[in-house]
């Protein structure tokens, strides 16, 4: 259904008492699940992850409609949650403002979450990407419709170069990306300066043109963030994400001051205001979003909306995530008019995880992912993969 053609018709699935009724929500699932991760999955910050913990929300309407969000407990700068108090604070506090009401409630539904729960971002996002869901489902079109209609059918994604023991491996693992046509590598450092230095100048000897960024995931202290990147800054690196903590928004704002490579704020933007303060302390001139980390699509495009206005570049950004997280990215860059940089959104779906959620997962083409153009996110889930890596149960 077009919906600028059947105007009539969508009136109909969303205003008359007996449609809204069906639409009204009666139930919030929330399902814990440990994905196993391929190869060693590392960054600066913790140990070997041998699993990503994934929750996935499912709401369903009185005529047996399910829309579908995700979530992640990352448990590393930023994110506290555990798949328990996520789980926790779905039932207890969010779900029961969402319970009686229907999906085009949204914009009632986040201010009454807000009173319910202060920020809890990545409780959040799973709940409310899974009403846009819902909304795209019951008026039978893709998301990107939802937001505005679409502005691109693919969306450009950047490789995430993990830490490896051996230099030898490192370019083995940047070589399969490039051979896959990815041409925007984040490199992964913070962990040891000097193998940070090797593994940079030579990914960019053996790949002369690709962009290269790196990301220190908030590690270094400002001395060390600085040598570093006085020693890189001959490779032509593009960006460089957190160097340091995220509170050191004046350190940040140092760091672009010390060198040529630009700074990319991550970690430190939760929230509309903290995006404010960096653009303030020009602390940064690119910010990485991540659907779950900022709330999902209702709060990432705000983000992009105050980062578009300051010009500053916008990176699609994820935790690694299974193709519904995908997905809810796909759709709001699909539906965003100005420009985006290849941004880490695929990291789950670009080979890091062993298994997906969904019927028929995300694919690329080179380091473009087709928008889906199912109804809502486009997914369908999976339900023997979801069983099989539950773990309530």
């Amino acid at each position: 259904m077009n919906i600028a053609e059947d105007r009539p018709r969508a009136a109909e699935l969303v205003g008359n008492a007996a449609t809204e009724a069906r639409n009204r929500i009666v139930a919030v699932e929330t399902i814990p699940l440990h994905i196993p991760l391929r190869g060693a999955f590392k960054i600066s910050v913790g140990g070997v992850r041998p699993f990503l913990e994934v929750l996935l929300v499912r709401i369903r309407t009185a005529d047996g409609l399910e829309g579908i969000g995700e979530t992640q407990a990352w448990r590393r700068l930023g994110s506290v949650e555990t798949l328990a108090s996520l789980t926790e604070a779905i039932k207890t506090h969010l779900a029961p403002r969402i319970l009686g009401r229907t999906p085009f409630d949204l914009p009632a539904i986040v201010r009454d979450m807000n009173i319910a729960l202060d920020r809890s971002l990545y409780a959040k996002a799973p709940l409310l990407d899974a009403l846009y869901d819902l909304q795209g489902k019951i008026l039978g079109v893709p998301l990107y419709q939802i937001l505005g209609g679409k502005a691109r059918d693919k969306v450009g994604a950047s490789a995430v170069v993990l830490m490896k023991d051996k230099l030898d491996d490192t370019l083995e693992g940047a070589q399969a990306f490039w051979d896959r046509g990815f041409r925007a590598f984040t490199v992964k450092i913070g962990e040891n300066a000097a193998n940070d230095h090797v593994n940079v100048r030579e990914i960019r000897r053996r790949f002369p043109d690709v962009l290269i960024r790196v990301d220190a995931n908030a590690s270094m202290s400002f001395d060390g963030a600085l040598a570093l990147l006085k020693k890189i800054e001959p490779y032509d690196i593009e960006s460089a994400e957190q160097m340091i903590a995220p509170w050191d928004l004046d350190g940040m704002a140092e760091l672009s001051r010390r060198v040529t490579i630009q700074m990319m704020a991550d970690e430190c933007v939760a929230t509309e205001q903290e995006l404010l303060e960096v653009i303030k302390r020009r602390a940064a001139t690119g910010i990485q979003t991540k659907i779950s980390k900022n709330g999902g699509i209702w709060y990432c495009r705000k983000l992009w909306t105050i980062a578009a206005a300051a010009d500053m570049r916008i990176y699609p950004g994820n935790h690694p995530t299974t193709s519904i997280g995908a997905a809810a990215v796909a759709h709001l860059a699909a539906s965003w008019p100005g420009d985006l940089a290849d941004g880490p959104f695929a990291m789950g779906i670009s080979g890091n995880l062993e298994h997906d959620v969904v019927t028929e997962p995300l694919r690329f083409d080179g380091r473009l992912v087709p928008v889906p153009t199912g109804p809502g996110l486009g997914m369908t889930v999976d339900e023997s993969a979801v069983s099989a890596m539950r773990v309530d149960r």
